[in-house]
């Protein structure tokens, strides 16, 4: 029973420290993605070269139920766009991609060729009437190959100040503090752990002297008896030649 409630504390400090581990790599992990996720669509916004997908956000309903609001849509370049494909585009020959709501992601209704050129007409699945106008293929940004649900509204709020502030810098000033007071009581409990050593190489050396003296203290003895008892012979000895003599007389 003492052992069993030694025990228990031990275990439930060690499953806390496993639940805490697990929570900072998985809130980090989604700090990270977070962070990658507002990185690509500022990528998609600049050319960066070789790097082919863009990543944007829809922020109408045009395309639900199949892309909701807030969704983030990555977008590929294609050399050729089929019918039905779902693109993203820019609104206009004049509309410039860092302008916020600059680009459209629509579905490919219909083909036209005219020509070298290739133009397509567009309509949200749901809007009724496909869009005004053609798309021209340079306006095309490229096809929609994933779709991730809602997380833009967390990209969006972690773009802003409070957003950056709320997910990245108070967790951020939190863990370095935890970090910090971890290692603190680390560095106490090497320093305890040293004066501790230091405290019973003190006692095994004191303990070590108490042994010699106490082998010298008994070695000592050992040749006062000695002398003693070589003293106490001399003296029978002595005695006995006395009374040897005594007797011849």
């Amino acid at each position: 029973m003492i052992n069993h409630h030694i025990q228990l504390p031990i275990k439930v400090f060690k499953m806390k420290n496993k639940v805490k581990i697990i929570g900072n790599i998985f809130y980090w992990t989604l700090i990270l993605v977070i962070v990658i996720f507002a990185v690509g669509t500022t990528f998609s916004i600049i050319e960066v070269p070789k790097f082919r997908y863009k990543l944007f956000e829809v922020q109408s309903g045009s395309m639900e139920p199949k892309i909701k609001v807030g969704s983030i849509v990555f977008v590929a370049p294609q050399k050729e766009y089929q019918q039905n494909d779902i693109i993203t585009f820019l609104k206009s020959d004049s509309a410039n991609i860092k302008d916020s709501g600059s680009t459209v992601t629509h579905r490919i209704n219909e083909i036209k060729v005219e020509g070298e050129d290739t133009f397509y007409i567009t309509k949200g699945d749901a809007n009724e009437d496909p869009d005004t106008g053609f798309v021209s293929k340079e306006r095309v940004l490229g096809k929609v190959i994933f779709i991730l649900p809602l997380f833009g509204y967390i990209v969006s709020f972690t773009k802003t100040q409070a957003g950056f502030i709320l997910l990245i810098i108070i967790p951020a000033v939190l863990l370095i503090y935890h970090e910090i007071l971890n290692i603190r009581s680390e560095t106490g409990k090497i320093i305890k752990k040293k004066k501790e050593e230091k405290q019973n190489n003190k006692s095994e050396v004191i303990k070590e002297q108490e042994k010699n003296i106490i082998k010298t203290e008994d070695k000592k003895t050992s040749t006062q008896k000695l002398n003693h008892n070589t003293k106490l012979k001399k003296q029978k000895v002595k005695t006995k030649e006395k009374k040897s003599v005594q007797e011849k007389i």
